[in-house]
């Protein structure tokens, strides 16, 4: 190891570099350089590109169109979410060394039952396209079941249908909604 002499004080190189570059210098100098260079880059950019580019991005003249089947993409992907941010918290609770047997079989429990639950969801979409030929989003909570089907209105004939369709598939009676998106 190789020491310095500097006032009257001996330290090694390497305890030096230690003290001077640890992770919250290194980010400041990082950060502080890209300050810097974007302050040269703005004080360097000529008047009139600076002018064009704010015009350019107030001025949104394309039309977004949406269509049913995106729609039914997001509620799939926001039911979705939910159920594993549930199953998630569930197993979190289940793996928890300091969770008593009593909650950890709660957790197991409430696993079991959103697994349940996401393959009900699923098994009710299969059967509606492959019956009625429709796309849809199935959301299940407790004795309620919300069924979005996108298109047109079907009529009240098919949606009575569609209700006693998902009915068959229980025992006891079930709270079933049908709404369209347009």
């Amino acid at each position: 190891m190789e020491y310095f002499y500097k006032e009257n004080i001996f330290f090694n190189i390497e305890s030096w570099l230690n003290i001077m570059i640890n992770k919250q210098n290194l980010w400041f100098i990082t950060l502080f350089s890209l300050i810097i260079i974007l302050c040269v880059y703005y004080v360097s950019i000529p008047e009139k590109s600076l002018v064009s580019m704010v015009s350019n991005t107030n001025s949104l003249s394309e039309v977004i169109e949406i269509n049913e089947a995106d729609v039914l993409i997001a509620l799939k992907a926001l039911e979705e979410e939910k159920i594993l941010s549930a199953m998630e918290t569930a197993t979190e609770q289940l793996l928890n060394d300091s969770s008593s047997i009593k909650d950890k079989n709660e957790a197991y429990l409430k696993l079991q039952s959103l697994k349940t639950q996401k393959g009900q969801m699923q098994k009710i979409e299969k059967i509606l396209k492959d019956k009625f030929n429709i796309n849809t989003c199935v959301v299940i909570n407790d004795n309620t079941i919300n069924i979005t089907v996108s298109g047109k209105d079907l009529g009240i004939d098919k949606v009575n249908q569609i209700i006693n369709e998902v009915q068959k598939l229980y025992d006891d009676q079930k709270y079933i909604t049908v709404k369209f998106q347009k």
